[in-house]
């Protein structure tokens, strides 16, 4: 793994947000949900995640989660990705999602 400086690290936006949509996305090469967050001051991005393993779309409704929002888009499919929601990938390539451990306004950063 190689290191990086603070400076780097810096450059990253990371920022919690609220999931205000979920929708199935059946046209992603893996099982996936397109989700719109809202990050505040910073609007609503889209994301496509690989959660539906461990999550379904009604539980993540308003649920907070952490984002890089500072990435170019990227397409997916039929589907523009503005973010990078961030989460723990297990050995079975299922993911949990990282989150504030308490309520906090959207679009905070993270440090």
């Amino acid at each position: 793994m190689s290191q990086i400086t603070w400076d780097d690290f810096e450059k990253i936006e990371m920022r919690v947000g609220t999931i205000i949509k979920v929708e199935d996305f059946p046209e992603a090469k893996k099982p996936a949900y397109k989700l719109w967050i809202d990050f505040g001051e910073l609007g609503i991005k889209k994301s496509s995640a690989q959660i539906t393993k461990l999550y379904k779309k009604e539980e993540l409704l308003n649920k907070q989660v952490i984002a890089v929002v500072n990435f170019p888009p990227k397409q997916i499919a039929n589907f523009m990705s503005e973010c990078l929601v961030l989460g723990v990938i297990l050995e079975n390539n299922e993911v949990v999602l990282l989150q504030p451990e308490r309520p906090v306004p959207n679009g905070y950063r993270i440090a």
